[in-house]
């Protein structure tokens, strides 16, 4: 069991990363000045900007996670987001992200979102930052003159994963 643990954060960087390059994409297919009006209604300054910036940050930040590029880099601004959308949009609808109203000809029918998704996106990015992107991630690559890839059973990076007890 213990070598299955160094390959812990590989499925929390597909899924992380997969999730926010796919909110980025909507946003960018339903139009940038969609997503600014949202922001503008709700009162975000610079709501065109505030998109842009958006938009960019999940789709870099969700394909460095992918990759295991620059984790605790592109944590950061991701992170941000996240508690953003917590405190904006999520928290006055409670914890659960889904809340079953109905189930009708057309399918089931949901209420509106609560910031579970947030926090569980919130703690594979902590999680990611404290234990290192694993293995096979682009961040483990040093540019030592030659490149020469880590191998399957190198340790992981230089992080130290802390340990609570």
């Amino acid at each position: 069991m213990e070598i299955l643990k160094r390959w812990t954060p590989i499925p929390l960087r597909l899924i992380v990363g997969f999730g926010f390059m796919q909110h980025g994409y909507a946003k960018l297919v339903k139009g940038p000045e969609t997503f600014a009006g949202i922001l503008h209604a709700l009162g975000v300054p610079a709501p065109h900007f505030m998109a842009w910036t958006t938009i960019l940050t999940e789709l870099l930040g969700g394909l460095a996670i992918l990759l295991g590029a620059f984790v605790t880099f592109a944590s950061l601004p991701m992170a941000v987001l996240l508690l953003v959308a917590v405190f904006t949009v999520h928290l006055p609808y409670g914890f659960s992200s889904i809340k079953l109203m109905a189930v009708t000809a057309d399918g089931a029918q949901f209420g509106k979102p609560g910031y579970e998704c947030n926090l569980l996106y919130l703690a594979c990015l902590a999680t990611l930052v404290m234990a290192g992107p694993g293995p096979l991630a682009i961040g483990n690559y040093k540019s030592s003159g030659a490149a020469s890839p880590p191998s399957v059973a190198a340790p992981l990076t230089t992080h130290t994963p802390i340990r609570l007890q």
